[in-house]
């Protein structure tokens, strides 16, 4: 037999193995993964909804924050470095980059009332661990700015050896927050895996209102959260309650006098020094390292003396409404023209604040055939409305809300269609106005485009058995929708 020698197929197939062996690597270090459950890290708040446009991290908590190992020495980014700074809450995995967003207001904050805590870990693919620590942001450090080793203290005040052994299930880590740590403060919880590079990192973002840092009998009852701008005439309430109920003695209310002091962070500042110059036993503002509180253009705590009675406070806005905010159709033709009963409608709407817009068409029988909603600038926006309706008069509806709420705009204006009918008459665009489906109720499939009837009782009840999760009876789509429906 005659065998064939070929040197590149050989330095082949060892190359192959080498990448074999290295994916296999590789995938066996992905293989550890976990996060904190308790408080719930950044990435878990993400997969929960609470926190939102987290990219990749809302599937995949258990994976973040996994970089090389050695918090905080280094430089970051090599081995026995760890994490770069700026990108310790993703780990450097662009997938999670979301994660490394940073200001006073981006994440939620978890309250921390008890300084002797129980942090909790989750496992989904356990790995023998090193060790777990637990790092906390500097006194006074910067909320606005990206996470960097400088922006937590150098050692951590909780360590829990792993003994190189697999942390089975969820582990509990009985630890003691420092005495200085109060407000709004980001945890580090990193967990080291002892064979393999590697460690998790996970931010968990926390309001530390644990008594022990309360010195002078000062109890945390609220905060001051600006986030609305205000306008002149419009007022702020700092509305006291007790055990038995709303207290009006320290309550305490301002009127917003000129544009400057609706901004959101000077509004929160005049409304923390009015509690300041009222009362003695209230204070509002942010505490210092000496246990000074005062107040500051921007988010300001509230504390009580238990004298006082107070238990909380709740922040109120009485907004008036925007006299001058003005929205109309304009550039909306008389007549457009159906093709088999359908139409897209261009108009345009003229707004001079920025808006939440929604434009409904309503035929001569008031039933809705067409909607749409779009957030706009101020200026001249140009809509579309996809129609789908039988010739006649019609009534385009336009209503605007302002960003903030406080104000509602609306302009109603006649047009006439005209053209081709779609040739079948139907009282809903399926699932509209499911709720109300009985015998006889004829609705229009958008995803068939085909026009279907409620059957007569008995079966008219599965006519509403409808959900995202659940659609056996949706009309000419789910696996049941005979039993229901007629197709027209």
């Amino acid at each position: 037999m005659k065998n064939n020698f070929n040197k590149s197929s050989v330095l082949t197939g060892c190359a192959s193995s080498l990448v074999l062996l290295s994916a296999i690597a590789a995938s066996q270090g992905a293989m550890a993964h976990g996060y904190v459950e308790v408080p719930p890290s950044r990435a878990l708040l993400c997969q929960q909804g609470v926190n939102q446009h987290c990219g990749g991290a809302q599937s995949e908590p258990q994976s973040t924050g996994e970089t090389f190992k050695g918090f905080p020495n280094g430089v970051g980014g090599a081995p026995m470095q760890g994490p770069i700074d700026g990108k310790i809450a993703s780990g450097g995995i662009a997938r999670f980059s979301a994660l490394d967003a940073q200001s006073a207001t981006r994440w939620h904050l978890t309250e921390i009332r008890d300084r002797n805590f129980a942090f909790q870990w989750q496992y989904t693919a356990a790995h023998p661990a090193t060790k777990h620590e637990y790092f906390i942001t500097r006194d006074g450090w910067n909320p606005n700015e990206v996470l960097k080793r400088a922006s937590f203290d150098s050692t951590p005040f909780c360590t829990v050896d792993g003994g190189n052994q697999p942390p089975i299930g969820g582990a509990k880590h009985n630890c003691v927050i420092p005495d200085s740590k109060s407000g709004h403060h980001v945890i580090l919880a990193v967990w080291t895996v002892a064979d393999t590079a590697n460690a998790f990192y996970a931010p968990a973002d926390v309001n530390i209102l644990a008594e022990a840092a309360l010195p002078g009998g000062w109890q945390p009852v609220g905060s001051i959260a600006p986030s609305t701008p205000l306008l002149v005439g419009d007022k702020v309430k700092a509305r006291a309650f007790s055990a038995t109920g709303e207290s009006a003695e320290y309550s305490v209310e301002i009127s917003i006098d000129n544009a400057e002091e609706g901004k959101p962070e000077n509004w929160s500042f005049k409304l923390a020094e009015a509690i300041n110059n009222a009362h003695t036993l209230i204070r509002a503002g942010v505490r210092d390292a000496e246990g000074n509180i005062t107040p500051v253009n921007g988010a300001n705590s509230l504390y009580a003396q238990d004298e006082s009675g107070v238990k909380r406070y709740e922040v109120q806005l009485d907004m008036k409404e925007d006299a001058g905010a003005s929205m109309e159709i304009s550039s909306l033709q008389p007549e457009y023209v159906l093709d088999k009963g359908r139409v897209s409608m261009a108009f345009t709407a003229q707004t001079n604040r920025r808006m939440n817009l929604e434009a409904t068409l309503f035929d001569e029988k008031n039933k809705q055939v067409g909607v749409v909603s779009q957030t706009v600038g101020e200026g001249s926006t140009g809509l579309s409305l996809d129609v789908r309706s039988a010739p006649g008069a019609h009534t385009l509806t336009l209503v605007g809300t302002t960003e903030d709420g406080r104000t509602t705009r609306q302009d109603t204006q006649a047009v006439t269609l005209t053209g081709e009918g779609a040739g079948i008459e139907y009282d809903f665009v399926f699932p509209e106005g499911l709720r109300d489906y009985t015998a006889g109720t004829k609705v229009l499939q958008p995803k068939t485009d085909e026009v279907f009837e409620c059957k007569p009782f008995p079966a008219s009840g599965y006519c509403k058995q409808y959900s995202p999760s659940a659609n056996g009876f949706e009309p000419g789509v789910g696996a049941a929708w005979q039993s229901a429906w007629d197709k027209l």
